[in-house]
C-alpha cells in the first residue's frame, strides 16, 4: 500500500521540547480541486476488509449494482459485503448492498444477474460450487466509478451499469459465436431467503419478480437467538430493448427449459444445510444477430407496481448508460462539492474524496417515488408531510462516533429526514428504538443506544426538520422505563433483544452487571448508556425540558464511574466488568474482552468523549493519562500503532477507540493529538483497495478520516464543538446546503508541517484547542499556521482547554 504522506515522526520527538520554528514561508496559494468526481476510487476499501463495494450507485440511493465474488461456496461469498479485490471470480451483479458492514456475509446482495456464455445445462442452483454458473474476471477488464460499473469477464461477456436513485440501465455484450443467455439468481441474496419468485414475459421482454429476505448476522446467532429471519421483500422488473430467442427457470436441482415462473427460497443457513435449494430464471439472445442488449432495471420494497413506477420515473426512453453516467457524475459532483479542498498530493486528495463518497452512500433511500416505503412493523406507509424521502439502514454503534455528525454538517435536510425515519421506525415497533437497522428491520446488533447521541448530535448541529420534541420524549422513555425484551438474552451475546437491557437493574446498581445485564458485555453497556445519557440530558436542557429530568440524565451520564476500577493495574485504573453483588470479575487484565463488545479494556477505558476531565482524574491525573495514552499509540519500540491485533494498545480498524487521538486536546497537550492524528491519518489510510484500515461500517471510518483531513473532529457525539488539529489540505470551504459556509485555511499544511502554532477565528487569534458551536452554525474562517515543529505553549492554558458540559 502507498501510504498518503509520510510520517516522520519518532518516539524523541514525542517527548522533545524542541525551541520555537517560525513556520515556512507560504508558497502560492492552490487552487480548489475541479471536479472531486475524478478523484474518487469506489476500489478503496475493496480488500483489507473495509468491505465496501464499487458498484454502480448515487447519493444515499437506494439501487447499487456490483459484483458478487465466489470463492467455491454458493451459499456464501468471499467478502462481507459480497465484493472481495483479491477475488477474481463472480457469479452475478446484485442489486443491493450495504456499505462496509462487518457480519459475513454482510446484508442484502439481493438478485444477482449473471450473463452466462454457455448452454443451460442444468439448474444454476445445483452449481452447489459456481464452477459453471460463474466466471473470473481481471481488474484489467474493471472501470468503477460514481454511479456507473462496467466489467468484462473471462466468459467474453461484458455488463456496463449506470443507475439513478432506484433504477439503473445496463448494456451487455455478449460474443458473437457462444450461447448467450442472462440469469436472475432471484432466492440468492447474500444471506440466503425465505422465499422468491421469477416470472418471465416473452411478449413484453421483461423478467420480473422479487426475494424475501433479511437475517443480517444471522449466521452469529447465539445464546439462544439469532437474526434468521425475513424481514423485506425486494421487488424488482427488468425490461429489454430485445425480444427473447428462448428462456427458462430452475427450481432446487431442476432446470425447466421454456418455464415462465418459478418459486422457492434457499433458507438461512450454509453449505451443505443450504445447498441445492433456491430458485431464478434465465433469458437468451441470439447473439449472431446482435452482440448488445439494454436492460433497464427498477426496484421497490413495497410492490412490484412501485418497482414498474419507479424504473418508469427514472430511466426515460431515450436513456442510454452514457446518459445516465452524465446525470449521475452531476449528482455526485453536487454532493461532493459540498467540501472543497485546495492543496495536499494527489493521493491525499484521491483519499478525502473517495472517504466523501463512501460517507455519502448511507443512510439509503428506501421509499418509493410515491412516498411509500416498507415500514418496520411490516406494512407499507407513506412519508410524512414536507418529508422528501424515507431512508433505512442505520449502523447505530458505529455511526454515532463520526458519521452521523457528518451527514448532519453537510447534509442537514437529509439528516432531519433520517430522523424523521428513525422516528417512524420506533413508533412502528412499539416505542423501541432499535441500534442497527437493516433497512427498516430491527436486528439488535451491537449495543448501548445509539439514536440518543444521534439525534441529539444533529439537533446540536441546527438540524430542525424532525419532531425534536417527540423523538427526545420517545428516547427518555426507552432509557427510563423498563421494557420486557430487557429481561431476554435472546440473541445474546451480539444482537441482545433488549435495547436498555435489565433497566430497572441497572437504574438500581448504576451500573449494567455483567452476570445479569442480559447484554454483550456489562462495562461496555455502562459506558455506552452513560454517553446517551448524557446526550439526552444536553438535549433535553437545549428543548427546555424539566431540570429534574434533564439532571437526573446527567447524573447517569457519570455512572461510567461505577465500572472504572482504580485499582484494577497493570497498570493503574481500568474500565472492568462487574457482578450484581458489587464485586468486580476477576482474572483482569488490560487485554480482557470480558465485559466489552468488539474491543478491550485498554480500549474502552478512555471511551468517555463527554467526561474527558473527570477521566483524567480518574486514570491519575493528567500528566499520567497522558503518559498511558503516549504507550497506547505505541509499540514498545517507539513506533506507531496503527494496526488492530494488539488489545492493549490503538485499534484503528474499529469503533471503540476512534476519537482517543484527539484526547490529548482535552488533557492540555494538543500538539500529541496533531501528530497522532496525522500518523493514523497517513499510516492506517491510503489509496488502493487497501486504503482503509477496517470495516468502513456504513461511512465510518471514512467519515473520520475526512474530518481528520480537515483539521477538526466531534468534541463528543451530542454536540457540535469540533476539537482542531492540522487539516491536511491548504484550504477547506465546507458548504453546509443550508447556507452555512465554514473555512479552514492551513496556508502551510504540507505533509512535514503537521503541528498547530497559532488559529485565529474570524481574524481574531484563538488559543482555545477547539471550535465553538457557533462556527458550525453561523460560519466562519478559521486559520490554522503550522509548522514542522511541536508548540507546546498553543492551546495548553487551563483556560484554553475543552469544556465539558457534564454539570
Amino acid at each position: 500500500m502507498r501510504v498518503l504522506v509520510t510520517c516522520a515522526l519518532s518516539l524523541t520527538l514525542l517527548g522533545s521540547g524542541f525551541a520555537a520554528t517560525a513556520a515556512p514561508a507560504a508558497t502560492p496559494a492552490a487552487d480548489l480541486v475541479a471536479d472531486p468526481v475524478a478523484l474518487v476510487d469506489p476500489l478503496i476499501g475493496s480488500a483489507n476488509g473495509g468491505n465496501t463495494y464499487p458498484g454502480a450507485v448515487r447519493p444515499f440511493g437506494m439501487i447499487s449494482v456490483s459484483p458478487t465474488s465466489t470463492a467455491g461456496d454458493q451459499t456464501n461469498t468471499a467478502a462481507s459485503n459480497g465484493y472481495s479485490h483479491d477475488t477474481t471470480r463472480m457469479r452475478g451483479f446484485s442489486l443491493t448492498h450495504v456499505n462496509g458492514a462487518g457480519c459475513h456475509p454482510g446484508a442484502a446482495g439481493d438478485v444477482p444477474v449473471f450473463p452466462h456464455t454457455g448452454e443451460m445445462t442444468g439448474s444454476p442452483t445445483a452449481d452447489v460450487t459456481d464452477a459453471t454458473y460463474a466466471s473470473d474476471f481481471s481488474h484489467a477488464d474493471e472501470l468503477a466509478e460514481p454511479g456507473r460499473y462496467r466489467l468484462g469477464l473471462a466468459n467474453g461477456a461484458e455488463m456496463d451499469t449506470a443507475v439513478t436513485t432506484r433504477a439503473a440501465v445496463s448494456e451487455l455484450t455478449f460474443p458473437a459465436d457462444k450461447p448467450a443467455n442472462l440469469l436472475f439468481r432471484t432466492s440468492n441474496s447474500l444471506n440466503g431467503s425465505e422465499s422468491a419468485v421469477t416470472r418471465i414475459d416473452r411478449a413484453k421482454r421483461t423478467v420480473s419478480g422479487s426475494v424475501l429476505t433479511g437475517a443480517f448476522c444471522g449466521r452469529r446467532g447465539n445464546g439462544g437467538g439469532s437474526n434468521k429471519r425475513s424481514y423485506y421483500r425486494l421487488y424488482f422488473t427488468a425490461q429489454f430493448d430485445r425480444s427473447f430467442s428462448g428462456h427458462g427457470t430452475w427450481v432446487n436441482g431442476e432446470l425447466q427449459p421454456g418455464s415462465t415462473e418459478a418459486r422457492g427460497g434457499e433458507g438461512y443457513e450454509t453449505g451443505a444445510a443450504r445447498q441445492g435449494q433456491g430458485s431464478g430464471g434465465y433469458v437468451s439472445f441470439d447473439p449472431r444477430r446482435d452482440q448488445t442488449v439494454q436492460m433497464r432495471i427498477g426496484i421497490s420494497y413495497t410492490s412490484q407496481a412501485a418497482a414498474e413506477a419507479n424504473l418508469k420515473a427514472e430511466i426515460k426512453r431515450p436513456d442510454t448508460v452514457s446518459s445516465v453516467t452524465t446525470d449521475a457524475k452531476a449528482e455526485w459532483r453536487e454532493a461532493l462539492s459540498s467540501v472543497e479542498v485546495a492543496g495536499g498530493s494527489r493521493d491525499e486528495q484521491t483519499a478525502f474524496y473517495t472517504g466523501l463518497y463512501h460517507s455519502y452512500l448511507q443512510p439509503n433511500v428506501i421509499s418509493d417515488v410515491a412516498g411509500t416505503y416498507w415500514g418496520s412493523d411490516q406494512e407499507v406507509h407513506r412519508i410524512e408531510r414536507g418529508q422528501q424521502a424515507q431512508y433505512g439502514n442505520f449502523s447505530g454503534w458505529d455511526q454515532y462516533r463520526a458519521h452521523t455528525q457528518l451527514l448532519a454538517l453537510l447534509e442537514p435536510r437529509v439528516a432531519g429526514d433520517f430522523a424523521r425515519s428513525l422516528h417512524a421506525y420506533s413508533r412502528q415497533h412499539g416505542g423501541v428504538w432499535d441500534r442497527w437497522l437493516h433497512l427498516s428491520g430491527w436486528t439488535h446488533v451491537m449495543t448501548g443506544d445509539p439514536s440518543a447521541p444521534t439525534l441529539a448530535g444533529f439537533y446540536a448541529l441546527g438540524v430542525r426538520n424532525f419532531d425534536a420534541a417527540g423523538a427526545y420524549e420517545s428516547l427518555v422513555r426507552q432509557a427510563t422505563v423498563p421494557h420486557p425484551d430487557g429481561l431476554s438474552s435472546y440473541g445474546c451475546p451480539g444482537q441482545c433483544i433488549g435495547q436498555r437491557p435489565n433497566l430497572a437493574d441497572y437504574l438500581d446498581k448504576g451500573y449494567a452487571p455483567q452476570d445479569t445485564c442480559h447484554c454483550w458485555g456489562g462495562a461496555a453497556e455502562t459506558l455506552e448508556d452513560a454517553v446517551a445519557d448524557y446526550s439526552l440530558a444536553d438535549w433535553g436542557r437545549r428543548l427546555g425540558a424539566s431540570s429534574a429530568e434533564t439532571d437526573a440524565l446527567m447524573d447517569r451520564a457519570g455512572w461510567w464511574q461505577h465500572t472504572f476500577n482504580p485499582d484494577a493495574t497493570e497498570t493503574d485504573g481500568y474500565q472492568q466488568a462487574r457482578k450484581a453483588d458489587g464485586s468486580w470479575v476477576s482474572g483482569f487484565s488490560p487485554s480482557t474482552d470480558t465485559g466489552f463488545a468488539q474491543g478491550s479494556s485498554a480500549t474502552y477505558t478512555w471511551m468517555v468523549p463527554h467526561d474527558v476531565a473527570r477521566l483524567a482524574e480518574a486514570a491519575g491525573g493528567r500528566d499520567r493519562a497522558i503518559e498511558r495514552l503516549d504507550a497506547f499509540f505505541h509499540k514498545a519500540d517507539g513506533s506507531w500503532q496503527h494496526t488492530g491485533g494488539d488489545p492493549l494498545r490503538y485499534d484503528p480498524t474499529n469503533e471503540p477507540g476512534i476519537h482517543i487521538p484527539w484526547m490529548y486536546n482535552g488533557l492540555g497537550a494538543p500538539w500529541k493529538t496533531q501528530e497522532t492524528v496525522r500518523a493514523m491519518a497517513s499510516l492506517a489510510y491510503g489509496v488502493g483497495p487497501r486504503g482503509l484500515p477496517g470495516n468502513d461500517d456504513l461511512g465510518t471510518m471514512s467519515a473520520w478520516y475526512v474530518f481528520s483531513a480537515m483539521g477538526i473532529y466531534p468534541q463528543d457525539p451530542a454536540r457540535a464543538e469540533m476539537l482542531l488539529s492540522s487539516p491536511i489540505f491548504e484550504r477547506v470551504v465546507i458548504h453546509r446546503g443550508n447556507g452555512v459556509d465554514i473555512v479552514i485555511e492551513s496556508p502551510q499544511a504540507s505533509a512535514e508541517n503537521i503541528y498547530v502554532w497559532a488559529v485565529s477565528l474570524d481574524g481574531r487569534e484563538r488559543t482555545q484547542s477547539w471550535l465553538p458551536e457557533s462556527v458550525m452554525n453561523r460560519g466562519g474562517t478559521v486559520r490554522i499556521d503550522v509548522a514542522p515543529d511541536p508548540n507546546q505553549d498553543w492551546g495548553t492554558a487551563e483556560a484554553d482547554l475543552p469544556i465539558y458540559h457534564t454539570s
